[in-house]
């Protein structure tokens, strides 16, 4: 029988990594950085200098879409090598903490199944070994990651969750803003929501595709007295976050299931968001997806997704270099499709009132910081350009 006040250890504590792997890690991280940064500043320059000014004298007209500028870019000697090493990058950082997580597997799997038994924060994990994984996540390993989100390599696995987090940590670590803040986009609409609606006072929260909950988590610091629920297909994911909510003290109540058929009652949620998330699926999911949260939010709520920006609110360049992720690159093959919609009217035709959507940039609020960032709220200070954290696209409606 398992004690009922036995104090459990942080799941994400028990992956230990030797020297050898930490300076892997390190590595890896510094490589990114070296490659979204300085090469990615300097394609922009060669763009800017050599490769615009060509294109406008062979045709009479600048690049005006992302496969003008894509058609301009695939020859060009820095864009091939940039986009190899950031492929090879990418592979990198998911090897870079796979031993160490196979290591710890068996102990973490222990921490995550006594956590499901005695919910100490209260929350709960409901999983559904029937349910039928979407062939979107089930035929591609997305972001290059081995096995994707759903994998179960054992029982009650909790391996996908772990890789994804401790890779998660290298993939950010060299980037200013968002090193050691993996839940920097909760973090940060919560703080907005706090500032520009002091009013409102969301009770029940829904994160779609929750993932760990890493950008769940931040909500419940914000707004104590709120209920959080997360929801995704992946149960090793579910697994991994329900054990890190009940060593944080999080009562997050996650369940396996198809954000596109919801067993949540109508009129339900306060708040429905996603992080990351809507870019990863066919038109058509996301189209489902929305008439659901149309369709569990109460009157008055709101339902709010950072996404990457769509092609309408960027230069044809920087949609060029966004594209990247699209399709082979970095299996996900529903990227450019999304980016190609006009995201307000995606929330119209689910039932949301064109006049109460919305969509802007926020800061990301820990690198911001939170007198800064309350200035931004109160129109004092401009956002900062997007790009690697320093703010995030942000769209959805009020119901």
């Amino acid at each position: 029988m398992l004690d009922q006040n036995k104090n459990l250890s942080d799941i994400s504590e028990v992956m230990t990594f030797s020297p050898t792997e930490l300076s892997r890690q390190g590595f890896v991280s510094a490589l990114r950085k070296h490659i979204m940064v300085d090469l990615a500043s300097e394609m922009r320059r060669d763009y800017e200098s050599n490769v615009k000014p060509a294109y406008a004298a062979k045709t009479g007209s600048e690049p005006s879409t992302a496969r003008d500028v894509k058609k301009a870019m695939e020859t060009r000697t820095l864009y091939r090598m940039w986009s190899s090493l950031r492929y090879n990058a990418q592979e990198m950082v998911w090897a870079s903490v796979q031993n160490g997580v196979e290591r710890a597997l068996t102990e973490m799997i222990d921490l995550a199944k006594d956590a499901a038994v005695m919910n100490p924060a209260g929350g709960s994990l409901r999983l559904d070994p029937q349910l039928e994984i979407p062939r979107y996540v089930s035929a591609l390993d997305v972001h290059l990651m081995p096995g994707c989100f759903h994998t179960e390599h054992t029982q009650d696995d909790v391996a996908q969750g772990a890789v994804q987090v401790a890779g998660g940590d290298v993939f950010r670590g060299g980037f200013r803003h968002r090193k050691g803040n993996p839940g920097g986009v909760g973090e940060s609409i919560a703080h907005y929501l706090k500032l520009k609606h002091p009013e409102f006072d969301p009770r029940r929260i829904l994160d779609l595709g929750c993932n760990t909950g890493k950008n769940l988590f931040p909500y419940l610091d914000v707004f104590p007295n709120a209920e959080a629920y997360g929801v995704d297909v992946g149960a090793p994911l579910l697994r991994y976050g329900h054990a890190v909510a009940s060593y944080e003290g999080h009562p997050v109540h996650f369940s396996q299931q198809n954000a596109e058929h919801l067993d949540f009652e109508d009129n339900t949620f306060d708040i429905v968001t996603s992080s990351f998330f809507l870019h990863e699926l066919p038109v058509k999911s996301t189209q489902a997806i929305f008439g659901e949260a149309y369709r569990v939010l109460k009157p008055g709520g709101l339902m709010v997704h950072m996404e990457l920006p769509p092609n309408s609110e960027v230069d044809p360049y920087y949609a060029f270099y966004l594209d990247w992720d699209a399709g082979s690159n970095n299996n996900e093959p529903f990227y450019a499709e999304f980016r190609n919609q006009d995201v307000l009217g995606l929330c119209s035709d689910a039932g949301f009132q064109s006049e109460k959507c919305l969509k802007f940039l926020i800061p990301n609020y820990s690198s911001f910081g939170h007198d800064k960032f309350e200035a931004f709220v109160n129109g004092d200070m401009p956002v900062p350009q997007h790009g690697n954290g320093a703010s995030w696209f942000i769209f959805g409606s009020w119901k």
